[in-house]
């Protein structure tokens, strides 16, 4: 059924609209339109002049609710995270687990398998983060557990995933580049993370199919003045993303604020959260307004696509215009979702959020549109 979004600022995913109105039907956008070009009986919804927004996207997220993924590897873990995004305007994210032994991957990869069979939404796929990293860069990951894999160790692991894996976070210093291209050749978007390359290294996976770098400053070799390392490559390059943690705790919002005058439209934002457990290796304890390992290691956020949101308007003095680009249009480009996601425009999806006009919370606890 044909229905209008009415009474609401828009925000299109390039400039805000007042005195608009959008048209929906059967999960797509028909069209963005003024007030006055509207049919007299068509079916409304009342925005209550709050703001009507493309919809989230979360590309670094480890569950929800105390079920962390990777302790709960099934449906109902997935379908708490799918919960608790849509109250914070996320309509999709990638699954994430830190590193973890094969017989934990499995598990997961086919939790996510049964989630889709069943209809499951708002779950793109898995982000695995790890176990391919640099173990001196590996922060509050289980050292044990870090590997280099051999190309022929991922061709099993692409077979058992069959599709689900959609992004890799590795540190290419310590594999062969082989490695990387085989990623890369399978449809996965490998991201360097928990890695102490140098700058030729990181340049040269940069420019030989790694696309992005993950949660950057944190554990990864910092920009030096004699060697760059993996943050000076990603700031020089043409066309590489990353991703960024804006909390206040991974890093200053100084250095994001400076990312952000490097990279412009390169950079774009996670959560990077994790949730309550007290189970397996990962035992995440929340301290305020973050969570930390039992010996005290930072090992999450406790964000939401919201709160970053407010935190890049408020402490970095970013436009609301691009901050929420960067929750949605830019992640959506990272997944090549950026023709049906991110924007308020006609033939993109039904996904939207609707947010008090002040940022102060959602004005509705939804995703709005169908998923």
């Amino acid at each position: 059924m044909l229905t209008a979004y009415i009474n609401a600022q828009i925000f299109t995913g390039e400039k805000l609209l007042e005195d608009h109105a959008v048209l929906v039907d059967g999960g797509l956008i028909i069209d963005v339109v003024l007030n006055v070009q509207l049919p007299r009986d068509i079916h409304s919804i009342d925005c209550k002049g709050q703001l009507l927004a493309p919809a989230f996207i979360d590309l670094q997220i480890y569950g929800a609710q105390e079920r962390l993924f990777s302790a709960y590897p099934t449906v109902e873990a997935l379908q708490l995270l799918v919960e608790h995004n849509a109250k914070s305007g996320t309509a999709a994210c990638l699954a994430t687990i830190a590193t973890q032994p094969m017989e934990t991957i499995l598990p997961c990869i086919e939790a996510i398998k049964q989630y889709w069979n069943q209809g499951g939404v708002g779950i793109m796929g898995m982000h695995l983060e790890g176990p391919f990293i640099n173990a001196e860069k590996r922060g509050a990951h289980v050292k044990e557990w870090v590997a280099a894999p051999t190309a022929d160790e991922v061709e099993t692991l692409l077979q058992k995933a069959d599709g689900v894996i959609k992004m890799v976070t590795l540190s290419p210093e310590t594999l062969d580049a082989e490695v990387i291209q085989k990623f890369v050749n399978n449809g996965i978007i490998v991201s360097i993370g928990h890695s102490g390359a140098s700058f030729a290294q990181a340049t040269q996976a940069l420019d030989s199919g790694a696309a992005i770098v993950t949660h950057l400053f944190n554990a990864m070799s910092p920009l030096h003045h004699r060697e760059p390392g993996v943050v000076g490559a990603v700031m020089a390059h043409g066309t590489a993303t990353a991703s960024i943690i804006p909390d206040g705790i991974h890093l200053d919002y100084e250095a994001v604020k400076i990312a952000k005058k490097m990279m412009g439209e390169r950079l774009f934002f996670i959560t990077d959260a994790v949730t309550k457990t007290d189970i397996g290796p990962y035992q995440h304890v929340l301290d305020t307004d973050h969570y930390d390992l039992p010996n005290g290691t930072l090992s999450g956020s406790a964000l939401t696509m919201l709160k970053a949101v407010q935190n890049a308007v408020k402490h970095c003095g970013f436009s609301l215009e691009e901050s929420l680009r960067m929750v949605s249009l830019y992640p959506a480009r990272v997944m090549g979702l950026d023709g049906s996601y991110g924007k308020i425009q006609k033939g993109y999806a039904e996904r939207l959020c609707l947010i008090n006009h002040d940022l102060s919370g959602m004005a509705q606890e939804a995703i709005l549109g169908i998923y």
